[in-house]
Order: C-alpha cells, then structure tokens, then sequence
C-alpha cells in the first residue's frame, strides 16, 4: 500500500525525497514492530538479538564490548547496559581478558546460542514473507539504494 494512504495524507508530498524519507522511517518503524512482536516471547529487544548475532558470528573467540559498539546495527545503544541484561538472563558470559586486564571478553554462552536457533526458524518465516514482495532483484536494489543514500 502506498505510503500516503498508510499515514492518511491527504497532500501530496513537497518532493520525493520527502515521500522516500518518511516511507523509509516509517518502513522501519513497521519492520521493528515485526522483530519487538518476535522477541518480546523471548523477554529480549532487537538489540539483544543483535548482540547475540555479533557474539554468534565471532563464536568461539571473544569479543569486546567496543568491538560489539563498532558493528552493531543501532550505535546509540549503552552497550554495557545491553550486555549487563544478557549476562542477568545467562545468554552471555563476561570476563577479564587474560591478556590486558583492564579489557572485557564477551561470549555467548550455550544457551544463548539456543535461543538464537530458536529465533532462526521465525527470522527465516520473516525473509519469506518479503520474498513473497520483492524479487530478488528488488531486494538487491534496494539495498544498493540504501548504500547509496548513507555515502
């Protein structure tokens, strides 16, 4: 459905940088509401997911906390915090580094790696469902547009 007939606007939009800005912020909103439905089951936010990914994709090697700051998909997120509610529900482990004591080592722990396989099978029902509306071809445009407009 067309953006305008989604938020009820009744006006056309100044540009169509205008209509691509709020159909993505809006795109994206609708997306998270998706992934916070699917997780909330799990009592954990995107940004645990996310986490749980980095740590997953590193396993068996740690990771330190900036490095997870660096390559996670939402910067602003106080890191510590995230990871202080992982260690609380036993998905992750923290622990000095051998090597430099004032560095934390970061793991995700066997379960944590089982709730991740867990939400393998309902991410995969989400990817199928957007193969149902775009094509491949689309999808890789879109990405490139995407890549475009960040510079």
């Amino acid at each position: 459905m067309e953006i305008e007939k989604v938020i009820k606007q009744n006006t056309k939009f100044r540009s169509s940088h205008e209509k691509a800005a709020v159909n993505l912020i809006y795109t994206s909103s609708w997306f998270k509401d998706l992934q916070n439905a699917l997780f909330k089951d799990h009592s954990i936010l995107p940004q645990h997911y996310n986490v749980l990914r980095i740590l997953r994709g590193k396993h068996p090697e740690p990771v330190s906390p900036g490095t997870i700051k660096e390559v996670m998909l939402e910067k602003n997120n106080d890191v510590t915090r995230l990871l202080d509610k992982l260690v609380t529900k036993g998905l992750v482990k923290r622990q000095l580094c051998p090597v430099n004591r004032r560095k934390m080592d970061i793991n995700v722990t066997d379960k944590g790696i089982r709730l991740l396989q867990e939400l393998d099978e309902p991410m995969k029902k989400h990817l199928a469902e957007m193969k149902k509306k775009l094509t491949e071809k689309e999808a890789e445009q879109l990405s490139q547009l995407l890549d475009k407009m960040r510079g």
